[in-house]
């Protein structure tokens, strides 16, 4: 590790209580008028949105009001999310609703970035609605960063704690995707990105004039395509972290992340184009084969995984009229 990057690590890597003091926390984004929305992308988690919604609206909304807004904003769930969500008080929204004249595409990526037209806050920031052990800290220990400091523009959780325990250390770090493949990649080609600790995190707080400008993949792809183009516009400086301690919900089994890992490469090696990290690279296939054994044979299963974007929300028209905003020139 670089001088820099550990001097980077230590001045934006914080601990969620660093923001316990919630009143003042409170206080502060008030003066600076800001205006803060949760986005909680979802598909079929009735089991579990009800919690979140009943837990951020009475503790960041009525106790201490740092949350102007909550938003489920749902993928066509065959199950009563929308409908519990609703009920407890969020505002609910079919993401095929939110600018119907683009056409409809299916991800969680497609989710966040209808967010970005359709919630109104300075501030968004994202939580997944499968979080088990839901706590307001998810919200706060994001948002809290974007409030205190006016550079910092992206905020990202991580949830193992990088410190000694009991005498020992133990590794720390992110899924088996980051760790097998994205911090790998990192390593090679971007090395100071590999200062955050869990780039493949599902929870991040993002100033509205960076997400207006940057491009979303619909799929798997999103969140790595976050930190490059986030890096390439902006550099390390935009991020900050925070250790959230930790994130309990349903691990993937490893064929799935398969599929993962095969959108992401497509994401990748598309942005290490564009920043000139790689001339230009050939085609490639989008097909992911595996196997699966059915009886005594072993047969190959097919996958056909297409990374699609959404461009930056600046270049659309209805966004520009909704917030009067000039015509877009791209620098």
């Amino acid at each position: 590790m670089t001088m820099n990057m550990e001097q980077w690590i230590n001045n934006n890597t914080y601990h969620h209580a660093d923001f316990w003091d919630l009143k003042k926390l409170v206080e502060i984004k008030e003066k600076k008028n800001l205006k803060i929305s949760l986005c909680i992308p979802t598909l079929n988690e009735e089991e579990t949105i009800g919690k979140e919604v009943i837990l951020f609206r009475s503790e960041l909304m009525q106790r201490y009001p740092l949350l102007d807004e909550i938003a489920v904003i749902d993928s066509g769930s065959d199950d009563k999310t929308l409908e519990v969500a609703s009920e407890y008080g969020a505002d609910t929204y079919l993401a095929s609703d939110i600018l119907p004249q683009l056409g409809e595409k299916k991800g969680k990526g497609e989710n966040l970035w209808k967010a970005v037209y359709q919630l109104d806050g300075d501030i968004v920031v994202y939580v997944d609605a499968d979080i088990k052990n839901i706590h307001p800290r998810f919200v706060y220990g994001l948002v809290a960063p974007l409030i205190l400091r006016d550079d910092a523009k992206y905020a990202k959780a991580f949830y193992d704690r990088p410190l000694a325990m009991g005498g020992g250390v133990r590794p720390s770090g992110g899924g088996r995707v980051t760790e097998i493949l994205i911090r790998p990649l990192f390593s090679l080609l971007f090395p100071e990105l590999t200062a955050i600790i869990q780039p493949l995190s599902g929870e991040y707080a993002v100033r509205r004039e960076v997400l207006e400008r940057i491009s979303f993949p619909i799929g798997y792809g999103v969140e790595t395509s976050h930190l490059l183009d986030i890096y390439h516009q902006w550099g390390i400086d935009a991020f900050v972290q925070t250790d959230l301690d930790q994130r309990v919900h349903h691990n993937q089994p490893t064929r799935a992340l398969g599929k993962m890992a095969f959108g992401i490469l497509q994401t990748f090696f598309k942005r290490a184009e564009n920043m000139g990290v790689f001339d230009k690279l050939p085609d490639y296939e989008t097909i992911l084969r595996q196997f699966q054994a059915v009886d005594e044979k072993y047969e190959q299963v097919q996958h056909n995984i297409v990374e699609d974007e959404r461009p930056p929300m600046i270049t659309i028209d209805a966004y520009r009229k909704k917030y009067k905003l000039k015509e877009y020139a791209k620098k």
